[in-house]
């Protein structure tokens, strides 16, 4: 046990409802350095702060960093008591529900039970890939992401209950974040959303965020060329309306921004509807930290690396930039044991590099103080 373990993310959430902020998800993917960056930058501006990981990252074979639920948790605690801070959640992020066949619902259930034996203490349901295109209602289309994320949800409250535990945060998603069709980008609707929060609130589960498909993606974005690129495809007036379609319902869930790697930080600043958008989720940004720091702290490692990826993954993008951009995260578990022994000087400058950079996540996000109201 450390000293300084995980809240409840519904007890981080529930008070900061309408505060004009964002709570930042980091997702370090537990890289050597950069987990310690942000959790220190976050104790010294006061600001609230969620650890995640997903579920194709961390399995219990290990997913594609090379960490089970139990050897993540183990190492974001130690980190966590390491600097010092009180107000951070750890959330299992994307725990994906691909179909409703019995063995992919008992598996998740098996992955859940170690992510709550590992404390866990928030966790994100997501069964938006299960949609019925020919549904001729609102309903009839999300059925099957209904039918999964109730029983998912019911499991989780009763394996907590179990152990004790009354509260815990709770995510769930409608809308499949980054899917398209030939038209762009496949929205999720204010009825659509609220629908789905509606039912499954009359089924006896309360999120406190719901994650929408509102025209981000995860990771790096590129343009035809293979460019890399800033992401600026957020539809803000859905999100909004979403919000408000929520608020009206007399819902107190507001939405989790999936996929902000690549969003200009003075857009967040000065555009995103903090208050609407409760929780946002920061990711391949720190991949890409890491990667910029081996280029000059392990110039060997990083080659050996960028080889790897381009042999493996040929083929899968326009450009050399951008099938390592897309595809250098599965290094991490193919490297493992070389990541997590580089120099003490890379890790300190990948430190250096998270907490400058998180400062300016914590600002923009408007989320600096705010964990004193928690």
């Amino acid at each position: 046990m450390t000293e300084y373990e995980p809240i409840s993310g519904k007890k981080l959430f529930k008070p900061l409802i309408d505060k004009d902020c964002i709570v930042m998800a980091a997702n370090t993917r537990y890289i050597p350095g950069a987990a310690r960056g942000i959790l220190q930058a976050a104790k010294d501006t006061r600001s609230p702060i969620l650890c995640e990981i997903a579920r194709s990252e961390s399995d219990l074979k290990g997913g594609y960093t090379g960490y089970t639920p139990a050897k993540y948790a183990e190492k974001i605690k130690q980190t966590a008591n390491d600097v010092g801070i009180d107000k951070w959640v750890m959330h299992a992020d994307h725990i994906s529900v691909k179909n409703n066949e019995r063995e992919t619902i008992e598996g998740t259930k098996e992955l859940v039970k170690s992510q709550i034996k590992s404390g866990f203490t928030s966790f994100a349901i997501d069964a938006s890939h299960i949609f019925n295109f020919e549904g001729k209602t609102v309903k009839e289309e999300l059925q099957g992401n209904l039918d999964a994320t109730i029983e998912i949800g019911n499991f989780i409250s009763k394996e907590m209950e179990k152990k004790g535990i009354e509260s815990y945060g709770l995510e769930v998603e409608v809308g499949e974040v980054g899917r398209k069709d030939e038209k762009g980008f496949i929205l999720t609707s204010p009825e659509q959303a609220v629908t789905f929060i509606s039912e499954l609130n009359e089924a006896g589960i309360e999120p406190d965020l719901l994650a929408t498909a509102n025209g981000s993606t995860h990771g790096n974005i590129y343009d035809e060329r293979g460019v890399k690129i800033e992401q600026v495809s957020i539809d803000i007036p859905r999100t909004k309306n979403i919000a408000k379609a929520l608020r009206e319902l007399g819902s107190h869930v507001r939405v989790a921004q999936h996929g902000i790697t690549g969003t200009p930080l003075h857009l967040i600043a000065t555009q995103f509807p903090r208050g609407d958008v409760i929780k946002g989720n920061v990711g391949t940004f720190w991949q890409n930290i890491v990667w910029d720091v081996l280029k000059v702290y392990e110039i060997e490692l990083y080659e050996k690396i960028e080889s790897w990826v381009l042999e493996e993954y040929a083929g899968k993008g326009k450009s050399n930039e951008e099938i390592f951009g897309k595809n250098s995260k599965y290094a991490f578990r193919q490297f493992f044991d070389e990541m997590h022994s580089i120099d003490n000087k890379a890790v300190k400058a990948i430190e250096s590099q998270a907490y400058a950079s998180a400062l300016m996540f914590y600002k923009a996000f408007n989320s600096i103080g705010k964990a004193d109201l928690i």
